[in-house]
Parts: structure tokens; C-alpha cells; sequence
């Protein structure tokens, strides 16, 4: 195993690798290190495209031992796509988005939830929870059955109920409440208190962010070793552009890259944006949105254990924060759709309508290569009807 300790992410103290472990005595997010010298002794660029494709290509930056079977099903590398249609109605060249609706449970939850559980097997935990907005309920429950263990999920009473039955599917044990994430995630915290479960709420144990990082990891693989000049990202949690911010740094530490790093802009919805608030005066926490309201569910989260994470990589990177609104959503997903045939989910809605704001501020040159994230399968949202309704043997029928 190439893991050599721990981090508090606020104050620096060390924790010991090899066991189970949760916030830091701080109560922020740990972060797991790595031997960057012996690691760099294995993985180089010719090294790695010979291996399989995947994300468990990249073990020596993976907290996993070695000889520990992963708790997989089969996590692709997802495709990064041109919008090629969608960049030149908008006067831009260089538009790209990663599709990470190909994964497993249809979302990047996978990449998280693959990595937590199978660190939990490994540790010899039986039972797992947390509260989810959607898609991370799927991913813990079909990972958690995967391994044999138990899986415990609350969710908000918004959720889409899609998630909710494919959650239930899979053997979790569901329960819908009244209240938002963090009140759901109250919850899983008092039952973790009393030994009844382990805690895998985002941040709040430390493997989930090394499964999201991979997404760092793949696309600048995919880019020829080179990073986007910008990239945009539904941020709720804010794991995987906290992830992708500290993969970057990996990759440097081991010789695959270079000091550059791309622009990172969070993406959040107006009617929940307490990282975009916070950017804009300037704090290092941020405070709780009240009275949170999306149509981008996976985003509607109104207080982030992560935010100083969040803000501190979007201000060392020369991004910034943005909220866009519903409308403005909903429209995104449609033009997409029409004009590229591909289905975003609302949340990949949401960061093609701030990638627009961007643009048109100025924020994003038009011949900047743009990297967008699209972080789920968009069948898996409601969708409006617009079909029509056709009787056989009518003259409209006829007319066709």
C-alpha cells in the first residue's frame, strides 16, 4: 500500500492508515496521502495505457492494499465528449463535457461509493448509511449488496422518486423524511453515534473523495497529459471538484504533469447557493442556505462539511462561484439534447447554463477549451412529455 498517513484538512494533524476513521478530531474532512516517490517509480504515461481500463488503473494513488479485490462493477472510463452544436450557437470553439451518466447506477456516485465500500470490506464493516439527495443512495446500496452488507439510506422528501424505488431495488433499507440533507444526515450521524452503522456521508469518512478524484486522473489522461483550461462543476458537496483539485496536485507529485492546473468553477443553483455567497464576501466557511429549492436536486444541499475545501480550490485555481437559475437549467438540458443528443441531468443543466454566464461575462475566453461535467444518467430525472397523441387510420395518421 502506497498510503503513508492521514491529514485533518484544517489543521494538519496526522491520523494512522489501516483503520476506520471519520471526521478529524477538528471535525473536518481527512485526507489521505501517499508515498509520491515510490509511486512515481510505477506509474508513468507508458505504464498506465498499457493497463486495463478503469478507474482502479491508478492503485499506486488509491488507498486500497494492493492485494485487496476491489468491491467493483466494472467503473469505465467515461467518454469525454465535444457539444459541438451547443459551443457554436454560442460563438465558442472548444466546448467539452465528461459523461459520467456511464457509470455504474447511472452517476459519479459510483466512483465514490466503490471506493467507501470497498474500504469498508476491507476494515470489516457489516453495515453502511448515509442521506442522499438520490443518486448517492443508489450507488451505496448497490455496492453495499455487491459486498454483502447492510445499507441504510434517508432521503429527502423531494427526492426524485426514481432514486428513491431504485435505492429500495437494491436491498437498502429506505426511509423518506421531512427536512433537508443535512437534517436527514443528523440522523445517520446520532445512529453511527450508537455503533449501528458506519457513517458514509459525503466528507464525513475519507475514501469516498480518493474514488471521486479519479475523474482528475482520467481526463487529463484523455487530454493528451494536458489540463482544460476550465473546468465546471455541480457543486453540492463538492467532493469531486475538491477530488479533481487534489488529484492534480498527485499527478504533479509523481511526474505525469506539469505545475498548470485548470480554472475550477462551482456551479450552483440561485435557490441553494451558499458557496457562491460565501465566495462573493470573501469567507472561508460558508453559512447555511435556508430554505433550499432546486430542480438539480443532486445540488439542492444547503450546508457542505467540505465548503472551506470547495471555496479554497476555487480561489487558488482563479475560478470563481456561480448560481444560475431554473430556468436557465431546464433550458440547457433541452437545448443539449436537441441540438448534441446527449440527455443531461439537470445538475449537468446547471453547469452548461453557468459555463453560458461565464462566456458571456467574459469569465471563460471563447477559444478556451471548457470542460463541463455532466454527473448523471439524465433518464433517470422526469422529464416533460411532449409527445403527441395519434389515432391509426386518421388522415393525420395518413399524413405522416
Amino acid at each position: 500500500m502506497f498510503v503513508t498517513h492521514l491529514e485533518c484538512s484544517l489543521t494538519g494533524e496526522h491520523y494512522p492508515a489501516g483503520q476506520p476513521h471519520n471526521l478529524s478530531k477538528a471535525g473536518k474532512p481527512l485526507l489521505v496521502r501517499y508515498d509520491s516517490d515510490r509511486a512515481r517509480q510505477t506509474m508513468t504515461r507508458k505504464s498506465l495505457a498499457a493497463r486495463q481500463p478503469g478507474m482502479w488503473k491508478w492503485r499506486e494513488l488509491l488507498p486500497l492494499a494492493e492485494e485487496v479485490e476491489p468491491v467493483s462493477l466494472g467503473e469505465p472510463e467515461t467518454p469525454i465528449l465535444p457539444l459541438r452544436v451547443t459551443a457554436s450557437k454560442a460563438g465558442a470553439d472548444n466546448l467539452l463535457v465528461k459523461d459520467e451518466g456511464r457509470l455504474p447506477t447511472g452517476s459519479f456516485k459510483a466512483r465514490g461509493l466503490t471506493m467507501a465500500i470497498s474500504m469498508a470490506k476491507q476494515f470489516g464493516i457489516r453495515s453502511v448509511a448515509l442521506p442522499t439527495n438520490g443518486n448517492a443512495g443508489a450507488a451505496l446500496a448497490a455496492y453495499a449488496a455487491r459486498a454483502g452488507m447492510e445499507a441504510v439510506v434517508v432521503c429527502p422528501a423531494e427526492t426524485p422518486e426514481i432514486n428513491v424505488r431504485e435505492t429500495a431495488a437494491y436491498g437498502a433499507r429506505v426511509w423518506v423524511a421531512d427536512g433537508q440533507i443535512d437534517e436527514c444526515g443528523r440522523l445517520i450521524r446520532e445512529g453511527a453515534a450508537e455503533g449501528r452503522w458506519f457513517d458514509c456521508s459525503t466528507l464525513k469518512e475519507p475514501y469516498r473523495l480518493e474514488g471521486k478524484k479519479v475523474m482528475g486522473f482520467e481526463l487529463v489522461e484523455q487530454l493528451g497529459w494536458k489540463v482544460p483550461d476550465a473546468i465546471f462543476y455541480p457543486t453540492g458537496g463538492g467532493t469531486g471538484l475538491i477530488g479533481m483539485w487534489k488529484a492534480f496536485d498527485e499527478l504533479e507529485a509523481v511526474g505525469l504533469i506539469g505545475p498548470e492546473r485548470p480554472r475550477m468553477y462551482a456551479i450552483q443553483a440561485a435557490g441553494c447557493a451558499p458557496m457562491v455567497r460565501a465566495f462573493e464576501r470573501g469567507d472561508e466557511f460558508a453559512e447555511r442556505w435556508e430554505g433550499a429549492a432546486t430542480v438539480a436536486t443532486g445540488i439542492r444541499v444547503p450546508s457542505a462539511v467540505g465548503d472551506f475545501l470547495i471555496l479554497r480550490a476555487v480561489r487558488e485555481s482563479g475560478g470563481t462561484a456561480i448560481a444560475v437559475e431554473e430556468q436557465d437549467i431546464l433550458q440547457a438540458v433541452e437545448d443539449v439534447a436537441r441540438d448534441d443528443g446527449l440527455l443531461l441531468c439537470p445538475e449537468g443543466g446547471a453547469v452548461l447554463a453557468g459555463w453560458r454566464m461565464a462566456l458571456e461575462s467574459g469569465l471563460v475566453g471563447r477559444d478556451e477549451t471548457a470542460l463541463l461535467f455532466n454527473c448523471a444518467n439524465g433518464n433517470k430525472y422526469p422529464l416533460p412529455d411532449a409527445s403527441r397523441r395519434l389515432e391509426l387510420g386518421s388522415a393525420e395518421a395518413s399524413a405522416l
